[in-house]
């Protein structure tokens, strides 16, 4: 059963409503005013917020307000009731975050159709993306049912990439995110004496480059195949429709975008305190990290070593070397460019 939070400082108004939505099989929670309304909405977690405006101590505006900057209850649909008719008033709600507004006197119909109508809409929102293209293309065409992301593009389509084909280049302008439906994607940053570094590693079921098109800037990296890879790029105004308009869509990249953020920051820490043997190990254990499925007994990867040494940070000989030393501690077994990792508990503890 749906619950229903409804904040109202008329007493008439507020039971009459709470009744008729009772009747509609809802478990209504009732408040005076925006204050209790607030309180009870950050205790009771209701499924939807039917909110009057003009109340005492706290009117709903304000009440929108302080709901909005909470994380817990930023995303539960609000809808204004209000005996104000003005476009204004309209306007400042809408502009606040509201997701509906009803001029009173309603009817019961049109409460019941706007609840219901914004339910079903959350519930499609709310569904997670699936690492697959079937569950990306299943959210994208419910969105289109809904008002606010009626304008999605139809133009979606998976890209084929052998080993080594560059996905997009350092300097050029973003034209949407990507989501690897099959292969390992690799991110990579040169200085300005042609050194690289790969500051990122992705594998199937994971976005990519959706920082530069956030920050409406050029690419500073340049993202290559791996492996053969499937991959799927989001238009940018179909991205940004997500992201403008669903909060659960916005909340989801806001932490992409923050792990992604500290691992930058611990990988330039290593780089700068950690011994190049430190750093191979933790290399090893990154791949193994991010790529070992869970039915694999043991990790292998073909990886080259010029690749294994822009992860590291140093030249290809040096993780040559290193690489032979950890086969002969037994770390790890080589077989022409695959490596399988023996001892994971050791690469992961190893001294600096």
């Amino acid at each position: 059963m749906k619950k229903i939070l409804l904040i109202e400082d008329n007493k008439d108004v507020r039971e009459n409503t709470a009744e008729i939505l009772g009747l509609a099989q809802y478990n209504v929670v009732t408040a005076k005013d925006g204050k209790e309304g607030v309180e009870l909405a950050q205790k009771e977690k209701p499924d939807l917020i039917i909110c009057d405006i003009m109340m005492p101590v706290l009117d709903g505006h304000g009440a929108l307000h302080l709901l909005s900057k909470n994380e817990e209850t930023a995303s539960i649909p609000f809808i204004f009731l209000t005996a104000k008719a003005e476009r204004s008033d309209f306007r400042k709600g809408m502009e606040m975050g509201a997701d509906d507004y009803l001029t009173k006197p309603f009817d019961e119909v049109e409460l019941l159709n706007a609840i219901e109508s914004r339910l079903k809409k959350t519930e499609i929102l709310k569904k997670e993306f699936t690492k697959n293209m079937a569950g990306i293309n299943d959210f994208i065409n419910q969105a289109k049912g809904i008002d606010s992301l009626k304008k999605l593009s139809e133009e979606r389509e998976i890209r084929a990439y052998k080993k080594k084909d560059d996905i997009y280049k350092e300097g050029g302008i973003p034209k949407g995110i990507y989501f690897i439906s099959k292969g390992k994607v690799k991110l990579v940053q040169a200085s300005e004496s042609g050194k690289e570094l790969i500051t990122e590693l992705y594998k199937e079921g994971d976005f990519f480059g959706h920082l530069s098109l956030l920050k409406d800037e050029k690419y500073t990296s340049s993202a290559t195949a791996l492996e053969d890879c499937d991959i799927y790029m989001l238009p940018k105004e179909d991205f940004f429709s997500l992201i403008y308009r669903n909060a659960e869509v916005s909340k989801k990249f806001i932490e992409i975008l923050s792990n992604s953020l500290l691992e930058k920051e611990k990988q330039l820490v290593k780089l700068a305190y950690n011994s190049v043997r430190k750093r191979v190990a933790e290399a090893l254990v990154k791949l193994s990290d991010k790529y070992k499925k869970e039915t694999d007994i043991k990790f292998s990867m073909n990886v080259s070593r010029e690749d294994l040494a822009n992860i590291v940070g140093t030249a290809t000989e040096t993780v040559i070397r290193t690489l032979s030393d950890f086969k002969e501690e037994k770390l790890i077994e080589i077989s022409g460019s695959t490596i399988s990792i023996l001892n994971y508990d050791k690469l992961i503890n190893l001294k600096n």
